[in-house]
């Protein structure tokens, strides 16, 4: 093959211009590369996690994910010893299941897809999943009352008739000096999702849709100006993106990626089962601007994943450059015929019920080594309308006292209430350590018992 028929044939094959002859055609169907093969990095990691980075869906005995997602058998799994929302919700409403076992969406997407995350994991009473996702955004109404009452219980009660409020207005984020002495806030973070109406979600999105939202995408962060300016990465090893052929390089991907910027292939059965390893890592990359203060990932859990952040307590600064990002992609998606899913009811459109609404969490690493020694630390967060986290995420311990604080709300608030709900929150828990500091701790005391 001369190299200009290689060339030829890798352009026909990978971007789908160009035409390519019967000899190159079946070339291309038998590389090793999604949607016929799996991509040579796929090919190194575990079997089990191999089964759900092809083109099929998650099928995997070893791991009991056995549930198919094209169709529901005629009689209900045993939710009997599961314990997510959706499992617990089927046990109330066995009808449910019935009603709509045989249902599918205008884009072909069926209960099975939804449920099958849930069905394969079936969870743990103190780490309680969703157990559902959705599939393209008319899951919300198809299966409205399957995922209505999830929604509702996930959120602490959120009625079938609620409005959610968006806001997204700058002027309306406190002014509020969080950390003075800049002695406790160590980093400040604001990260949502967004989803590209007219496209299927992941845990359905078929190989070529996931390169028509990578590039719509691309292009419209591409347009960024001013400190969101930067350039697109590919993941190591993906073939969809032209001025990129081959993905970012193996340093730059570990670079990013141990500076906790960048996903990685799905390694859990949720994820798995969930759809979202197909034709791994084709279409899915980073954005990121010069300064490396401002991330988007494309084509993960989530069309869009949106990361602003900065060192200090200046979370109005980054609230700024995260909203300015939203806007300006959204203006380049409606030039394109598109627009980001978004509903009266429930707010932004995202895959997992858990992050409907605004799927937005803003927080700051705070440095708080005596108020967190308190056994109703978490307690006294909760009250204020925060999550406490350790150092490494959900569930995982402190180091030093450290401690990633952010709103617990998503749905039900806008941005600026949850963020502001952040600032006032963190404020105080910044002011008790000062004062517990000092000494004062009967003074901390009065003004917890307020709460």
């Amino acid at each position: 093959m001369t190299m200009r028929r290689g060339l030829r044939m890798a352009a026909a094959c990978t971007f789908g211009f160009g035409v390519a002859s019967g000899f190159e055609q079946a070339t291309c169907a038998t590389l090793d590369y999604p949607p016929k093969g799996m991509s040579p990095g796929v090919k190194k990691l575990p079997a089990w996690i191999q089964a759900g980075c092809g083109d099929k869906e998650y099928y995997c005995p070893e791991k009991n994910a056995t549930f198919p997602a094209d169709f529901c058998p005629d009689v209900m799994p045993d939710f009997s010893k599961h314990a997510n929302f959706m499992a617990e919700e089927l046990r109330k409403s066995p009808d449910t299941y019935q009603k709509y076992k045989d249902t599918v969406t205008k884009n072909g997407v069926t209960l099975a897809k939804c449920i099958k995350t849930g069905v394969d994991n079936p969870g743990h009473p103190m780490i309680k999943t969703c157990g559902i996702v959705a599939g393209d955004e008319e899951s919300f109404t198809v299966f409205a009352d399957l995922f209505e009452p999830i929604i509702s219980a996930r959120h602490g009660g959120y009625p079938r008739n609620a409005k959610h409020p968006t806001d997204m207005n700058i002027d309306n984020v406190l002014d509020t000096k969080i950390d003075p002495t800049g002695k406790y806030v160590l980093t400040s973070r604001v990260r949502t999702g967004r989803s590209v109406r007219g496209i299927r979600l992941p845990p359905s999105i078929g190989f070529d849709e996931r390169r028509e939202l990578e590039r719509v995408c691309v292009k419209g962060l591409l347009n960024l100006k001013g400190d969101l300016k930067g350039d697109y990465y590919p993941l190591h090893g993906s073939m969809s993106y032209a001025p990129k052929m081959g993905g970012m390089s193996e340093k730059k991907e570990e670079e990013l990626r141990s500076a906790g910027n960048l996903f990685q292939e799905p390694d859990s059965t949720l994820l798995l089962s969930s759809g979202m390893g197909r034709h791994w890592p084709d279409a899915r990359g980073i954005y990121h601007n010069e300064a490396k203060n401002f991330f988007v990932w494309v084509g993960e859990e989530d069309h869009l994943r949106i990361v602003s952040m900065q060192k200090g307590d200046d979370i109005k600064g980054v609230f700024r450059r995260f909203a300015t990002a939203c806007n300006e992609v959204q203006k380049v998606l409606k030039s394109e015929g598109y627009d980001f899913m978004h509903s009266d009811h429930l707010g932004y459109i995202l895959t997992c019920p858990s992050n409907l609404g605004t799927g937005l969490r803003a927080g700051q690493m705070l440095n708080l080594p005596l108020m967190s020694q308190r056994k109703d630390f978490k307690t006294i967060c909760k009250k204020m309308g925060l999550q406490a986290r350790g150092t490494a995420g959900v569930d995982s311990a402190s180091v030093g006292g450290k401690w990633d604080i952010s709103n617990a709300d998503r749905l039900g608030k806008s941005e600026t209430q949850l963020v502001n709900i952040m600032i006032n929150g963190n404020a105080k828990l910044v002011k008790w350590e000062q004062m517990l500091e000092q000494g004062k701790t009967k003074a901390v005391e009065d003004e917890i018992g307020k709460l």
